[in-house]
This record gives structure tokens, C-alpha cells and sequence, in this order.
């Protein structure tokens, strides 16, 4: 009895070092939460916030400022869209249709995101040729001598005033998007926000892209 006592005590000291040996070798399962990162706005930096933070960002709600300026964006919009008709049996070098073309796409397709976001937060949705009537004194918006001479001008006439007065088109809605950030809680909202930086994005590449080729056409 006494020799099996001792082998009961052994065996249970080298399952308690075999045990503690496990723990010791076991992964950590406590980790650190990954930090949530807050993108800032248009050309200011991005911010690290804590997760009650960004609880309370997901509650953010769009303001009477956004709305104008998604009403007004598609006037100024559905204008570059006439433009590019324009150009279609305007232009004189073959590159201005094919900068014509990945205009109008993108400004039909941001017209129509505008319109469901109004429409799908109970707002006005106005039509394309919303610029015709109150919103015409945009930033960057042609005014109708300026259309006047476009259309009457052909080829290289046409290529110089399309890009110059579709470059300060662009750099006009960059304006908008400048003037709705110094506003109070506006473009807070998720799809505005991502909107806004999008415009701000693709239109400052346009215009350097608008503003090599009219340097190379007027050489």
C-alpha cells in the first residue's frame, strides 16, 4: 500500500507540472482592439478615435446644408453634361472625345447617387436642367454668353474653350465642396462624405489632366 501511495503522489506531481508547463505555452487570447481610424476631411488628416466615438459617428445625421448642396451639385453637374454634348460634333482633336466621354460618366452616374439620396431621405430631387433657374450663379457655372460662344465656336476654337471653361467648371465644385465643409455637422454622414472626397479627388485630377492638354494645344 505504502509503494502505491507513493506512484499515486508522483503521477499526480507530473500531471501539475505537465499542466502548468500547458498554461505557460498557451497563446495569450487577450488582445489589443484595433484602433479605429476617422478619415479627415478633404485634405486634412486622419484621426485615431476610441470606440464610444465612433459609436456615436454611426448616429450622425445629414444636415439642411447637405441637402442644398446635393440639390445644387446636380445643376452643376447636369451643365458640364451639356458641355460634353457639345463636344461630341464640336471638338477638333480626336483626345478632347475621349476626355468628353469619361466626363459625362461620371457626372451622369453622380447625378443619379444625388437624386436617390435625396429622394431616399425624403428631400426635393431636382431634374438635370435645375441650373437653369436658381442654382445658375454657381461656383464655376458658365453663364449664358459663355454657352453661347461654345456652341457657336468648331475645332480648335471649341478645344480651347471647352477645357478652360471646363477646368474652371471643376475647380468650381471643388469650391462647393470647400464651402459645405466650413458649415457646422455638414458631411458627417457616411455617403456625403465619401461623395464630397470623391469630387474633390476626381475633379483635381481632371484638371490637370484638362490643363496639360490645353497646354500642349496652345503651344
Amino acid at each position: 500500500m505504502r509503494i502505491v501511495g507513493l506512484f499515486a503522489i508522483a503521477a499526480a506531481s507530473a500531471a501539475c507540472l505537465v499542466f502548468s508547463a500547458c498554461q505557460s505555452a498557451a497563446p495569450a487570447t487577450q488582445t489589443q482592439a484595433a484602433p479605429i481610424v476617422q478619415p479627415g476631411a478633404p485634405g486634412q488628416p486622419s484621426q485615431t478615435i476610441d470606440a464610444a466615438r465612433a459609436v456615436d459617428l454611426s448616429k450622425v445625421r445629414f444636415t439642411s446644408a447637405d441637402v442644398e448642396f446635393m440639390q445644387g451639385m446636380i445643376g452643376h453637374h447636369a451643365q458640364a453634361v451639356e458641355m460634353v454634348e457639345l463636344l461630341k460634333t464640336r471638338a477638333g482633336r480626336p483626345e478632347m472625345r475621349g476626355l468628353g466621354q469619361r466626363i459625362e460618366l461620371s457626372q451622369v452616374d453622380e447625378i443619379t447617387m444625388m437624386q436617390e439620396w435625396l429622394t431616399g431621405h425624403g428631400q426635393a430631387a431636382p431634374e438635370q436642367h435645375a441650373h437653369h433657374g436658381e442654382h445658375a450663379m454657381m461656383p464655376g457655372m458658365l453663364m449664358p454668353e459663355q454657352m453661347q460662344r461654345l456652341t457657336a465656336a468648331r475645332g480648335p476654337e471649341f478645344d480651347r474653350l471647352f477645357l478652360e471653361g471646363m477646368i474652371a467648371h471643376h475647380q468650381g465644385a471643388i469650391t462647393m465642396v470647400d464651402e459645405l465643409m466650413k458649415k457646422p455637422g455638414a458631411a458627417q454622414e457616411s455617403e456625403i462624405y465619401s461623395f464630397v472626397s470623391d469630387v474633390v479627388a476626381d475633379q483635381s485630377a481632371e484638371i490637370e489632366r484638362m490643363s496639360a492638354m490645353l497646354r500642349e494645344f496652345t503651344r
